[in-house]
């Protein structure tokens, strides 16, 4: 698609509101009409008195009207080009989160959190702009063609010479065009990177503590800000160097335009009112000029926006991104229908399946998913890492429920990328997949409460009380919370803590013991009750006795 095409389709998404947003900047735009005409009709009338008559008191009066009217149509637009900005950058945000929710879980970003925040925030509020400053280039542009229209009856050669500045900032624009989207682009990348170290330093402050590497992160954290520097300056010098362009060859022709109108000033029939009315309309007439020129530069940037954010889409048709789709800024989302929790079996009837860190991959459980007992089987499980083509190939699995299902080999192997393979949190290439003999289509959303419960190899926490982390939008009403934290071997742990579960446990659970943060995550399982407990080194982090009791 063509940046045409993405504003287009967002400009269709709210009709109304953009046409409402469009009418109330076309009308400040064009406001400056009527004080031009009455700034000639008044100097016309002075020339003609001496004195300040009943006429010249009604066209101040008028004036003063005016501009209180202009005013109020300018808190009306204020108002309806807010709401309107947001919504426009509101559904390209909404639209990239769906993607992002769509895709296997550990491939659903491909960047860092830093870059992919930056095209969250940046280039959605770049896109914004863009269909923004259509509506003051259509303002301008009718303001300009009625001001053109009036001028032409009074002097048609020294009007003809305001197309001149318009003609080359259009061509300044043409010659630049590729090294503005070539700048944009270095700019917004490296900017990506350096909010990416930053999020990364964050996340690794004891790991560079304890390495001694303070030294070196902060080196290499300058290094990046010194390449975000020089493009952005790059960047920036050029933005401004056309701005600046634009006004001087706006400010030139305009001083040429004035000088032939001074000259014209002595001819009957070219008035003081006339001279008037060419000065005040110039100046908004060479305006548009100079939005114009901007507006073209600004567009080119657009471009690299929206193809930044296409690619955050991994695949997805690009159209994705400006899909209409609702936004609820208003009325109240509507509440997810998902599968209830505590529907399953229960812990004591569940299967399990879970990964060591030793052990082999490669073991294969077959049978026949017609068996009563059958939860789970896989033929041909396969799934290859695009950049390395290694995974895992042709695994068969068969899971009994209330069994337990042990999947060992060294580091390396495969372990958890079968498991993320067989719950659709990767893609798989090839296989199948059945609970209880019937096909799983889509195991990425079968695989959750109350089929499935996954606890991952590093833990998952926010910064919230121990009891949020693990009922994450539960109702305490509606699960045994009390009994799943005793499974979790946590009864101890939680009496130490200063109150409780209602502990707040601290950005990714750094007030936790390592070990402390799996069993929350394994809390966080079991009180969904699943039918199948997925572990992935569910007790690296145990001593002997805890990890004893917990299996």
């Amino acid at each position: 698609m063509t940046t045409f095409q993405f504003m287009w389709r967002m400009m269709r998404y709210r009709p109304w509101l953009y046409l409402l947003d469009c009418i109330f900047w076309t009308l400040i735009h064009m406001s400056p009409l009527i004080p031009g005409l009455i700034a000639l009709q008044f100097f016309n009338t002075l020339s003609a008195n001496t004195h300040l008559n009943a006429t010249l008191w009604g066209l101040i009066a008028l004036l003063i009207m005016t501009a209180l009217a202009r005013v109020v149509v300018l808190l009306c637009g204020a108002l309806a080009d807010t709401l309107h900005r947001f919504t426009m950058s509101a559904l390209l945000r909404r639209n990239m989160l769906e993607r992002i929710l769509e895709r296997p879980g550990a491939r659903a970003v491909p960047y860092s959190a830093g870059e992919a925040i930056s095209r969250f925030r940046d280039d959605a509020e770049l896109a914004e702009d863009a269909i923004s400053w259509t509506l003051d280039t259509i303002g301008t542009a009718i303001f300009a063609a009625v001001a053109i229209a009036i001028l032409l009856t009074i002097n048609v050669k020294i009007t003809l010479l305001v197309f001149l500045p318009l003609v080359s900032v259009i061509a300044i624009v043409q010659a630049v065009s590729n090294r503005l989207e070539k700048y944009r682009a270095a700019s917004r990348k490296a900017t990506g990177r350096v909010t990416g170290a930053i999020g990364e330093i964050f996340e690794m402050v004891q790991a560079i503590k304890v390495a001694g590497a303070e030294r070196h992160v902060v080196k290499h954290f300058q290094t990046l800000n010194d390449q975000r520097r020089l493009s952005m300056v790059k960047d920036t010098v050029l933005t401004q160097m056309l701005d600046s362009t634009f006004e001087n060859t706006i400010g030139l022709g305009t001083g040429l335009i004035l000088i032939l109108a001074a000259q014209s000033l002595g001819s009957s029939s070219f008035s003081v009112g006339d001279l008037a009315l060419f000065i005040y309309y110039l100046a908004f007439v060479t305006d548009f000029a100079h939005l114009f020129g901007m507006m073209l530069a600004h567009y080119r940037q657009t471009k690299v926006s929206f193809s930044r954010m296409v690619t955050l889409l991994q695949g997805a048709a690009p159209g994705m991104l400006v899909k209409h789709a609702p936004l609820y800024l208003t009325k109240p989302v509507p509440e997810m229908l998902g599968p209830s929790v505590g529907a399953g079996a229960g812990l004591r009837g569940v299967g399990t399946l879970a990964s060591p860190a030793v052990g082999a991959a490669k073991t294969t459980h077959t049978g026949t998913n017609t068996h009563p007992d059958n939860l789970v089987e896989v033929k041909g499980l396969t799934y290859r890492y695009p950049d390395t083509r290694r995974g895992i190939e042709n695994v068969n699995i068969h899971l009994k429920r209330g069994s337990l299902t042990v999947v060992t080999g060294r580091i390396g192997s495969g372990k958890t990328s079968l498991l993320r393979a067989l719950l659709g949190l990767l893609p798989k290439d090839e296989g199948e997949i059945f609970w209880n003999g019937e096909p799983v289509r889509d195991p990425a959303a079968f695989f959750v409460p109350p089929h499935s419960a996954y606890t991952s190899q590093i833990p998952q926490l926010f910064s919230g009380t121990l009891k949020e982390n693990i009922l994450l939008g539960l109702s305490e009403e509606q699960v045994d919370l009390q009994t799943a934290m005793q499974t979790a071997v946590m009864e101890q742990d939680v009496a130490d803590l200063e109150k409780g579960p209602d502990t707040v446990i601290g950005a990714r659970g750094v007030k936790l013991s390592g070990g402390q943060a799996q069993r929350t995550a394994a809390a966080r399982m079991f009180v969904r009750e699943p039918e199948l407990l997925v572990c992935d080194d569910l007790s690296s982090a145990l001593d002997v006795e805890t990890e004893r009791t917990l299996w």
